[in-house]
């Protein structure tokens, strides 16, 4: 199946050759596919090396990636980070706020949801309400 990258700047092809693999599969060096409800603390020693970490968001509506990913980079995890599956462009600007550095879309999606959705979303540091109550 066909996946489009979404970044900061619009669509992208997939770049990424490498491959992803489980956790219980990886080697030394291997980029990490995750379930959203993967606990940070069953990667401890394993982030250390991984150039990239794909989560994948089996719905919408479950925000258990969010906060993994948000977990992964306090743990000090610097590589790149991926969400992929059931991400809207609503959810754009959270998922840049989480940590991740770009999401993973199908083709359909794409065709309902097109880059410039993605792209009013793409000034993810403005409008960020948390940071104004921190203030």
């Amino acid at each position: 199946m066909t996946h489009i990258l979404v970044r900061d700047d619009g669509f992208h092809p997939e770049d990424w050759q490498a491959g992803f693999t489980t956790p219980d599969k990886a080697a030394t060096g291997d980029a990490l596919d995750l379930a959203a409800d993967t606990g940070a603390h069953a990667l401890a020693g394993r982030l250390a090396d991984a150039p990239a970490v794909r989560i994948a968001f089996a719905s919408f509506a479950d925000g258990r990636g969010f906060t993994l990913a948000r977990q992964l980079r306090a743990a000090g995890y610097r590589g790149r980070l991926r969400a992929a599956g059931h991400v809207l462009a609503d959810q754009y600007a959270m998922a840049r706020r989480a940590g991740f550095d770009e999401v993973e879309i199908d083709a359909a999606l794409a065709a309902r949801q097109p880059e410039n959705h993605w792209l009013a979303r793409a000034n993810w540091r403005s409008h960020d309400y948390q940071s104004r109550l921190r203030g």
